[in-house]
């Protein structure tokens, strides 16, 4: 899952990214709300940390300015922490509020659980034939048996699953599991996907992904 981290504070922008890494999140860092725009602008995230008070203007007036457009599930990360703060926070249209100081782990339990929410913006539980994952707990499973594989190969099969039958290119998988500032080796993406194909040919679902040569990826929907 990746996550857009708005935040002017770079060394707390930087340690909640770091932390956010451990549970399964790969985090982008927008020190400003245009510099969060210009990374909407390029990349799809699954939910959006927001500090209220930025450099260049309110997250709230920002929110409401974005109204128009989809975005998805907003978790405000703030100092404002009166009742009356959080209520126009929550009324503004952020989907949860936490105030600072705070800890990463509930942020992203907060985050998970916003995941979980039914409605447009997620899709709880993605499946393709007998491949199945449940978007925010992170758990895979093939006819029902738990799929034992790394997180970044959770995160490539999530990135599969929401295009299952539809060829998938090498760098919209790239942009889907790298953050901006991650060093990305040249055959980092053939190399999960290898690994991917594996653990599901060894779960008996031979033949499921397969590698469509100078196009992408492609997993096959056999239900």
């Amino acid at each position: 899952m990746r996550i857009l981290i708005v935040e002017d504070t770079a060394r707390l922008s930087a340690l909640l990214a770091e932390a956010l890494a451990k549970h399964g999140f790969a985090s982008d860092c927008a020190p400003t709300l245009a510099a969060a725009d210009e990374a909407i602008a390029v990349a799809s995230y699954d939910a959006i940390v927001l500090d209220l008070g930025l450099p260049d203007g309110d997250g709230l007036h920002w929110l409401d300015r974005r109204r128009s457009a989809p975005l998805p599930p907003v978790l405000a990360l703030t100092a404002r922490g009166t009742l009356a703060e959080r209520v126009a926070g929550l009324d503004a249209g952020v989907d949860d509020y936490l105030t600072k100081p705070f800890a990463a782990d509930e942020v992203a339990a907060r985050l998970r659980a916003l995941l979980r929410r039914p409605g447009p913006r997620a899709a709880p539980i993605l499946a393709a034939g007998p491949i199945s994952l449940d978007v925010a707990a992170r758990r895979a499973t093939v006819d029902g048996a738990a799929l034992e594989i790394s997180r970044r190969e959770l995160d490539l099969l999530e990135v599969l699953l929401r295009r299952a039958g539809s060829v998938v290119s090498k760098d919209a998988i790239e942009t889907a599991l790298y953050s901006f500032d991650a060093e990305v080796t040249p055959n980092a993406v053939e190399a999960i996907v290898s690994r991917l194909r594996k653990h599901l040919d060894e779960a008996g679902v031979t033949g499921a992904l397969h590698t469509i040569r100078g196009v992408g990826y492609l997993l096959e929907d056999r239900s």
